[in-house]
């Protein structure tokens, strides 16, 4: 099987697929090929534009010289992040926030979380802490634990819903029931809860979250909020599931749990790549191709004992010195080394290490993104894809 496509993009994370989007509305025929479901599926379903200061966009101008910001520039961010949100609305899943401006997220640990863009379900997460709060949880749940909210607030109360199932995506899905979700209002309308916000775990509903969402609002007639939760989440699922079907609706073609078998090169131009197959072998061609397929945790770099390496085109990756300096010595401080390997671009998101001429490059697998540093992950794989597509769109005509 053969199929030819205008651009080719390897990696099915926010990245691959904000690329995706953004030439099909330029009207090339484009493909996505992606191993599995991304990292995405395992967020907060937040955008982290960037997490230092209050001013998230003007705070790209503290950032080194060599970040991929500073490639795409802040106004091209905003766009990008503004396009992201126009995409998410169309599919339902609305995003609240503003890219001057970072917001705190209740997290299911009791903490704050800093972010930029925040699903609907969850614009009122960001409460004064002397504000009373309920907690709502749900009998035997996995992985939700009110304690740890309720010891951080004392201002603060908890009551338990019994809905049968004991996981998040069990939950999510009985939600979008008619009588269950009755049978939910019915009981919270029930409580004696003083005067304040209502909080529960991120489980209001699959694909129809933000019906549910206004619907739960209406009934108790209280300031609701998500909790985003430990993997499984459900709010980065609809993240993931809002963008793939803005993808299928602009007639994209998907090449799901397919890995990259094989490239083909004709000089200093990539002619196709043969996809993993147990029956017949799929070839995809195309005039140009994206490289979005994550950092290290995504499997697009991979480390040895003393280099880094790029999966699919053996792109030279820059590697930040020797490995014994990779690391701090305390593992969990923001900052390691290691975050600076990946691979180097031009400002046309072009390798620059590599003679190949029809190859672009977006997302966290960019050198010095320090994604865990800047805690930028989501907003960086947006505005970087979105700025690759907008390079690579007159080579593929």
């Amino acid at each position: 099987m053969n199929a030819v496509y205008d651009v080719v993009i390897i990696g099915g994370g926010m990245s691959g697929m904000m690329a995706a989007v953004t030439l099909a509305g330029k009207g090339r025929k484009v493909a996505v090929i992606s191993k599995g479901d991304p990292v995405c599926c395992f967020s907060t379903g937040c955008i982290d534009l960037l997490a230092t200061g209050g001013d998230p966009l003007e705070g790209i101008g503290t950032l080194p010289d060599n970040h991929p910001y500073h490639l795409v520039g802040k106004d091209a961010v905003a766009k990008a992040l503004e396009l992201f949100r126009g995409i998410m609305s169309e599919e339902g899943v609305p995003y609240v926030g503003d890219v001057h401006a970072n917001r705190g997220v209740l997290t299911s640990l009791g903490r704050r979380k800093t972010t930029c863009l925040v699903p609907e379900t969850m614009e009122f997460s960001d409460f004064d802490p002397d504000e009373y709060i309920h907690v709502i949880s749900f009998h035997k749940m996995k992985d939700f634990y009110p304690q740890y909210i309720t010891s951080r607030y004392p201002n603060a109360g908890h009551s338990i819903f019994d809905p049968g199932v004991i996981t998040t995506p069990g939950i999510a899905e009985k939600f979008e029931n008619r009588p269950f979700l009755e049978s939910f209002l019915s009981w919270l309308g029930g409580l004696d809860i003083p005067e304040g916000r209502i909080a529960l775990p991120a489980v209001l509903g699959k694909s129809l979250a933000g019906d549910v969402y206004r619907e739960v609002s209406a009934g108790c007639g209280r300031k609701v909020f998500e909790i985003p939760t430990l993997p499984p989440s459900i709010s980065g699922l609809r993240l993931f599931g809002g963008m793939k079907n803005a993808l299928l609706r602009r007639g994209i073609d998907l090449y799901w749990g397919r890995g990259i078998y094989s490239v083909e090169k004709l000089g200093n131009r990539i002619e196709a790549v043969t996809l993993t197959s147990q029956g017949r072998a799929t070839r995809v061609e195309g005039t140009a191709f994206i490289l979005a397929t994550g950092s290290f945790v995504s499997g697009g770099l991979q480390a040895s004992m003393d280099t880094v390496t790029e999966t699919i085109f053996d792109l030279s990756a820059y590697l930040p010195g020797g490995r014994e300096g990779w690391f701090n010595d305390d593992f969990f401080a923001p900052g390691h080394e290691i975050e600076k390997a990946g691979i180097r671009v031009d400002a046309s998101f072009r390798p620059v290490d590599t003679e190949i001429e029809n190859l672009y490059v977006c997302g966290s697998i960019l050198a010095f993104s320090e994604v865990m540093k800047y805690r930028c992950g989501h907003g960086m794989a947006i505005a970087t894809g979105v700025a690759a597509a907008e390079a690579c769109g007159g080579l593929a005509q």
